[in-house]
């Protein structure tokens, strides 16, 4: 079976999971799934892994995101975006040093709760199921990262001004949260207008296909190791790659971990992490 990884521009108005429905179209192959939702109207890098490749998601997950948010301050969605219902309206003045000075303050580790309108589970259900029912749940707060948060460009309309920015976040941040929490420290509240995603961990906008180029699509898949490119490599001997076909422990070295297991050709054989004195599978890829 074919495995890798398509690296996919997303276009607005669809769905993650119609990307992937399309992807399974357009290459016959059944076995495949997404490394991170992106909302149907956010665009860009949505990294698509097929057949074996699947099973090294979780990798390509905790990479850290860009993104490029434009944010509408002084309305409020209940989706945090724009393709949710305005629920406040409410005009908002502030000068640009006002928000750069208060994006300084989300830099470094926060503490999000996640938006009703989301992908997220609780309890077996989605969220945004939950909200199109009329329910609303209490949400667990979660730890999240801003490594970079910088301005990029702004508009002081007179009451609804206009602000893009720059992110650099790790797994599990909401970007809409984010947008909303920067307006409520302004003294207002906001949403997002547009929200572009340009890279996942190693992979950019400049590796992306769009959904035209899938008739193409054997150019662009990348090898499975791509998804674990940012682990410590370990090139295994013959005798450790016929352990390795079996799921068994090795020696683990003194330092590092978790390790790709890079067999002959540097053929991605699996993925393990220490457990002690010992190295232990992971993911084996058969």
């Amino acid at each position: 079976m074919t495995s890798g990884l398509l690296v996919v521009d997303k276009p607005g108005g669809i769905t993650s999971h119609g990307v992937v429905a399309i992807v399974r179209r357009a290459t016959g192959i059944k076995k495949a799934g997404h490394a991170g939702t992106l909302d149907p109207l956010a665009t860009g890098v949505l990294v698509v892994a097929l057949g074996q490749a699947t099973r090294l998601v979780r990798y390509v997950q905790d990479g850290a995101k860009e993104y490029v948010a434009t944010i509408q301050f002084g309305i409020a969605t209940d989706s945090l975006d724009a393709d949710g219902v305005e629920t406040e309206r409410a005009p908002m003045s502030f000068s640009v040093d006002d928000l750069r000075q208060t994006l300084e303050k989300f830099k470094g580790e926060l503490v999000q709760v996640p938006p009703m309108v989301s992908a997220l589970k609780v309890r077996g259900k989605r969220l945004y199921d939950l909200a199109r029912a009329g329910q609303e749940i209490v949400r667990e707060p979660r730890q999240v990262s801003i490594t970079e948060l910088e301005l990029t460009d702004f508009d002081p309309q007179p009451e609804f001004p206009i602000g893009t920015i720059r992110v650099v976040s790790s797994k599990g941040t909401y970007i809409r949260t984010l947008a909303d929490d920067i307006a409520r420290d302004l003294g207002g509240r906001a949403h997002l207008i547009g929200l572009r995603r340009s890279r996942v961990g190693p992979f950019g906008l400049e590796n992306a296909a769009s959904l035209d180029d899938l008739a193409e699509w054997h150019g662009h898949l990348l090898p499975p190791s791509e998804a674990v490119s940012e682990l410590s490599k370990w090139f295994v001997t013959d005798d450790e790659a016929e352990s390795i076909s079996h799921g068994r422990a090795l020696s683990a070295p003194d330092e590092g971990g978790p390790w790709a297991m890079l067999g002959s050709g540097d053929e991605l054989m699996g993925v393990y992490r220490r457990d002690g004195v010992q190295a232990v599978a992971e993911v084996v890829l058969s």
